[in-house]
């Protein structure tokens, strides 16, 4: 199993390699999702790459940002200065930088983000044709879970086994970027999320403590998982020894000291409610003042876990000491062998060659002796240690030597123009009780638990089945049941929100409509997600509209046009864990400390969504170069949902305090 290990700069990155990380994944200066770490600039990526590649430790750069079409330029900048570096894999989220990596760099390893939330059997499945070998799960998965995907894939699953834990689900959260404009999709997240919302008399209840599944990383082997993610490139690099070091310990079967992990950094001490899928109120917490004065006590400790070079690769050394000829000395790694010569050999005087003693020195190197095959003349002695620093500093140079890739190409720009489409009215439901009659929508969305038999008659091929945005593993077979007898009963149409359910939705014949949780703010991403199937998309709400209308690409594309924008997507709901699901019905409410009240829809209590305080409205404003606008209705009653259309129809302003989004922002 491989321990990942976080570096946001170089001084991380000696310390994860140091405490015995396998790998570093690390962010070049753009499209990564820890743009405020110290990160990697051209020269600096080659000589991090080079200091690993020296030590046995691979290198995974993260392009695991959303991308416009203005930046697919600086994209290509950026693959050209990882191809120069030899770095061994890139961590992919935006489906453009996959095609741009395929299409310029096909050698290198492509490994699926997390932030492209990938946590059930047909994500990993569409990951695998879309030309990923492996994928990061969501933290939100279950020990059993994790081992039923592993059962039936074989791709290749890494998993976060320690660090920091988001409320949302990666990739689908809209909160830092709706109160700043810093998204966390675009690697600048300002982590509003640990202010103190409150559900009922519960503070801070979007504030998870660190995960930690360190303790049990044997059952994650055995589960089938390839290699165990440490959070982190924010921090450290005394968090990130200790961390490397626990995993190291506990890979090996050794307590790893976790308290002292714990005083380094931690929210309250940590939880593994994911892993064992005890999801409450005891997997909530934040930093305090204790915390912070306990790192501040240990931290000087720390430093002594990665002071020193650490000795781990094995080295065959041959050592030929014989009269009147230089002696020599050859080292191989495996993969490398050299030889090096040294002074003649004088005659024992006093004592004897002890080679064994001298060539097993090897302490301020990665080295460690292995096979020794000695070919010597007792009669005979020479000097070793200059001769095996000399071998072994040479194997290291060797082995330090970059090697870079080539490119396949030049940059070719993305054919793009302002369109002037009129678009449609689009209208999508929560629940039945919200239907009225609306025959200027080109389509009707709802939720497929909302959909029988009498609704299809009814709407026939205008009606779109929504898929629930989240579907844990085990659920799967049940849903793939429920979906075959819509489509007895005549459903011909699905929106779907990640590649997983697109792929499962193709499998079963559907005609499939992407969904605005897909993230699509670029042409290459909107080109392959149609080679993918897609019959349209709801564009990210994160776009620019400027940027939305000059979008390339043959399928029609729209944008949420009114709604209370979900925020936040979770597993672990902070209404129930404070109040119990009977408190809500189905909708709760959390409150900011500004006192506004953001509502929680619970989905059949798989999982939550945060929606935006103030709805999203912009039927008021002249919009054209886009197919379609959907009325997003979450929470409204059906008086609501009917003044809502009429407003848009006439071109009415709500009235009301409302929000334009991002859509005339420029997003950070």
């Amino acid at each position: 199993m491989e321990i990942l290990a976080p570096a946001g700069g170089k001084e991380q990155l000696i310390a994860a390699v140091r405490a015995g990380a396998d790998a570093v994944y690390l962010g070049t200066d753009s499209f990564n999702a820890r743009r405020n770490a110290k990160n990697f600039g051209p020269e600096e990526l080659k000589e991090a790459v080079s200091y690993c590649h020296g030590r046995g430790v691979k290198v995974h750069v993260t392009v695991n940002t959303l991308v416009t079409d203005r930046e697919l330029r600086d994209l290509y900048d950026t693959i050209r200065v990882i191809a120069d570096s030899g770095a061994d894999a890139v961590i992919l989220q935006d489906l453009a930088a996959l095609s741009m990596f395929k299409k310029y760099l096909p050698e290198i390893a492509r490994h699926a983000s997390t932030q492209m939330t990938i946590h059930n059997l047909e994500g990993l499945r569409a990951a695998e044709d879309l030309g990923f070998s492996r994928a990061v799960l969501a933290r939100e998965l279950s020990l059993e879970e994790i081992r039923y995907l592993a059962d039936n894939t074989k791709m290749e699953l890494e998993c976060f086994v320690h660090g920091a834990l988001c409320m949302s689900v990666s990739g689908q959260c809209g909160l830092s970027s709706m109160f700043g404009g810093r998204s966390g999709n675009r690697g600048l997240c300002a982590q509003p999320c640990r202010l103190d919302f409150r559900a009922g008399d519960r503070s801070y209840a979007l504030s998870l403590k660190d995960m930690s599944y360190i303790q049990r990383i044997k059952e994650l082997e055995a589960a089938g998982v390839c290699s165990v993610k440490i959070e982190g490139r924010m921090k450290r690099p005394e968090y990130v020894a200790a961390a490397t070091e626990a995993c190291v310990k506990a890979l090996r079967g050794e307590a790893p000291d976790m308290e002292r992990l714990e005083k380094v950094f931690s929210r309250s001490g940590f939880t593994d409610g994911y892993l064992t899928g005890r999801r409450n109120i005891s997997m909530f917490g934040r930093r305090t003042e204790e915390d912070e004065a306990e790192s501040a006590q240990i931290l000087s400790k720390v430093t002594e876990l990665y002071r020193r070079e650490l000795s781990r690769i094995p080295v065959d050394m041959e050592l030929s000491v014989q009269k009147d000829e230089p002696a020599r000395i050859t080292v191989s790694d495996g993969v490398n062998t050299l030889t090096v010569l040294g002074d003649i050999p004088e005659k024992v005087i006093n004592k004897e060659l002890d080679a064994y003693q001298s060539l097993s020195k090897t302490g301020g190197t990665p080295f460690v002796l292995g096979n020794l095959k000695l070919d010597v003349d007792k009669a005979y002695t020479v000097k070793l240690n200059n001769l095996r620093q000399e071998a072994l500093a040479q194997l290291l140079a060797l082995r330090e030597t970059v090697k870079p890739y080539d490119i396949t190409g030049e940059f070719e720009p993305v054919i793009s123009e302002e369109r002037q489409t009129k678009p449609v009215l689009r209208l999508r439901f929560n629940n039945t009780g919200q239907l009225f009659s609306a025959g200027e929508a080109e389509y009707i969305y709802l939720p497929i638990e909302e959909i029988d038999r009498e609704l299809i008659m009814e709407y026939g091929d205008k009606l779109i089945g929504e898929l629930p945005r989240l579907v844990f593993p085990l659920s799967e077979p049940k849903l793939t049941e429920r979906l075959l007898k819509l489509k007895e009963e005549g459903l011909s149409r699905l929106c779907a929100g990640n590649i997983g359910l697109i792929r499962l939705a193709k499998r079963l014949g559907f005609i499939v409509h992407g969904g605005f949780d897909l993230n699509i703010i670029n042409t290459k991403a909107l080109e392959t997600y149609e080679d993918y199937g897609l019959e349209d998309a709801a564009l990210s709400y994160e776009i620019n509209i400027k940027d939305a209308v000059r979008l390339g690409g043959g399928i029609k594309r729209g944008l949420i046009g009114y709604g209370y924008l979900p925020l936040m997507l979770y597993r672990n709901c902070p209404v129930r864990t404070a109040k119990g699901c009977g408190a809500c019905r189905g909708i709760g409410r959390l409150t900011d400390r500004q006192q506004k009240s953001f509502p929680v829809l619970c989905h059949n209590r798989e999982y939550s969504s945060l929606l935006n305080s103030l709805p999203l409205y912009i039927g008021d404003k002249e919009v054209r170069g886009l197919d379609f606008l959907t009325l997003y209705f979450t929470t409204e009653d059906r008086e609501r949902c009917r003044q809502v259309y009429e407003k848009y129809l006439s071109g009415e302003a709500l009235n009301e305090e409302r929000t334009n989004g991002l859509y005339y922002r420029n997003l950070l």
